[in-house]
């Protein structure tokens, strides 16, 4: 079997969820099958099972700073290239809307399914107009046709494959839901106090850690606000970076700054750390913090508890079906505005919630400990990448054969 694997990120230009899902999961699809990888950037690697192509936007005017959607056309651009440079395949698996078009076109041209994985909907994202303008809008349009198009869907959750049935209107037997997995053989306890001395951060004080992008949907500016709640011993560590859009970056350096003017221990880690580096963080914190409003299935969960840290996050999307309440952290509870808006409706409640279960947590190592070694060990059950990508091998073979029956 030859597989395309189309995707926005990979290695070494990762900075979310799904570029370290498409990373590992072709690493073990490639014991499997040939792997043929297409991706934004410049990457080029041939290997008898995994060859990578990195792609590059061709327009004959590059910049245009008189077109807001200059942007978005590089992005069509690359998916042009994308479908260009994949001649053959028996099966084309998209991640993100981001190489949606690629394979929708390749799906035509080369006459294989197309299967596409649910990271996130944009229909869910609205606050993406602020980085997008009404490039989003457009963003949407793929995304609709490309799930309407597609001969099968894999959703990251149970709760995702709910989502995309109800806001793209796909029939239930086409989408099947696995989980997203981990390595804990890379991830797993690893400590180094000279990096945590290096990074500014006091070997010998509990710490809360937060890891993710400065964008609406990981809330970090909801952290911020519950960290005036937090003990007042204990440091914050916010390894956040990326910013959406330089408006929302001011945002939150005003939010950091005034928590800062407040109490002392905050330490912002603005670049993008390898996870070589994020992995002793883990290993380190006391508890991890993940105040996501909107996260389909939340990896980086994941890589907490693999070293064996407890992980207090709200009980949104995948999250649910990754920690278990009381035994591997606690899930707080958020009722959003709407179903597009996913802001609190009471902030406060939230913030204060979310607090409380943070210095549970502080107050009491042993119990911390605990949860930890019991999330190592739920990771281990259920969530290793090996059987992730053994079920989604046999599912394109069952979607190949869909196919090539209808086709017939």
């Amino acid at each position: 079997m030859k597989i395309a694997l189309f995707t926005n990120e990979f290695p070494p230009n990762i900075y979310g969820g799904a570029g370290v899902h498409i990373d590992f999961l072709s690493q073990e699809l490639k014991k499997l099958a040939k792997v043929e990888v297409r991706c934004f950037g410049n990457q080029i690697e041939e290997n008898d099972q995994l060859n990578v192509l990195g792609i590059l936007p061709s327009l004959n005017k590059m910049e245009d700073e008189n077109n807001p959607h200059i942007k978005m056309f590089q992005n069509l651009s690359r998916n042009v290239e994308m479908s260009q440079h994949t001649l053959e395949a028996d099966v084309i698996h998209c991640h993100t809307w981001y190489t949606h078009l690629a394979g929708i076109f390749s799906r035509e041209l080369v006459q294989s399914p197309l299967i596409l994985t649910t990271h996130s909907l944009e229909t869910h994202r609205p606050w993406k107009v602020e980085q997008l303008g009404n490039g989003y809008f457009l963003s949407r349009w793929i995304e609709n046709h490309a799930y309407n198009t597609a001969d099968g869907i894999i959703a990251v959750s149970e709760q995702m494959k709910t989502d995309v049935i109800e806001a793209y209107g796909v029939s239930p037997e086409k989408v099947t839901v696995i989980h997203n997995g981990i390595d804990p053989e890379f991830y797993k306890p690893t400590f180094d106090k000279n990096l945590l001395v290096e990074l500014g951060i006091n070997p010998d004080v509990p710490f809360v850690l937060f890891v993710g992008r400065i964008t609406r949907q990981k809330g970090i500016s909801q952290l911020i606000e519950a960290a005036q709640y937090f003990d007042a011993t204990c440091q914050i560590v916010l390894c956040a970076g990326a910013p959406d859009t330089p408006e929302i970056a001011a945002e939150t350096e005003r939010l950091i700054d005034n928590l800062k003017s407040n109490r002392d221990g905050v330490i912002l880690i603005s670049e993008m750390l390898p996870r070589e580096k994020i992995k002793v963080l883990y290993s380190h914190a006391r508890v991890f913090a993940c105040p996501s409003l909107y996260e389909p299935f939340g990896i980086i969960n994941l890589e907490a508890m693999s070293c064996e840290t407890p992980v207090v996050g709200s009980a949104v999307g995948g999250i649910p079906e990754i920690i278990v309440e009381n035994e591997t952290g606690y899930l707080i509870p958020l009722e959003s505005i709407s179903r597009t808006d996913f802001n609190p409706k009471n902030s406060e409640a939230f913030q204060r919630n979310f607090a409380e279960k943070i210095n549970r947590l502080l107050a009491d190592e042993d119990l911390a400990n605990a949860m930890g070694k019991a999330g190592r060990q739920r990771v281990l059950e259920k969530f290793s990448w090996e059987s992730i990508a053994k079920t989604t091998f046999n599912y394109y073979e069952e979607v190949i054969s869909k196919f090539e029956k209808e086709k017939a």
